[in-house]
């Protein structure tokens, strides 16, 4: 049986989902490395985004993006440089951050942040 939480984090996940498809971008869920997880690598001809969602629910004190610090932040990258090599993806990366608000299982707010943070050497 699927935990609250995970289920709030599927709600955000299938939603961001749709909205990249609506943007024309192909799209793959949750990848793993042993760095870490993506939540969502989204493609179209330009451009490949290694996109973190966040979900909360209604009347929570934290804003999404702030759950995404800067160690988060580096697993991510190495998770994204670990697909990069395996797929011989040249596209230009992108990390985004994808914010859903939601309030008894229906989404009322979300916010996409393009570029939310960039690779750090």
């Amino acid at each position: 049986m699927a935990t609250q939480k995970r289920m709030t984090g599927d709600l955000g996940e299938d939603f961001a989902e749709n909205y990249f498809k609506k943007q024309g971008f192909t799209t793959h869920r949750n990848y793993h490395s042993r760095y870490g997880e993506i939540d969502l690598i989204a493609q179209n001809d330009e451009y490949i985004l290694f996109v973190e969602v966040k979900t909360r629910k209604a009347g929570t004190m934290v804003s999404p993006v702030e759950a995404v610090d800067y160690r988060k932040q580096q697993k991510i990258i190495l998770t994204a440089q670990n697909y990069l090599m395996k797929s011989g993806n040249e596209k230009q990366p992108r990390f985004d951050i994808f914010e859903v608000w939601q309030n008894e299982g229906r989404i009322y707010k979300f916010n996409h942040i393009v570029s939310a943070f960039d690779f750090i050497e």
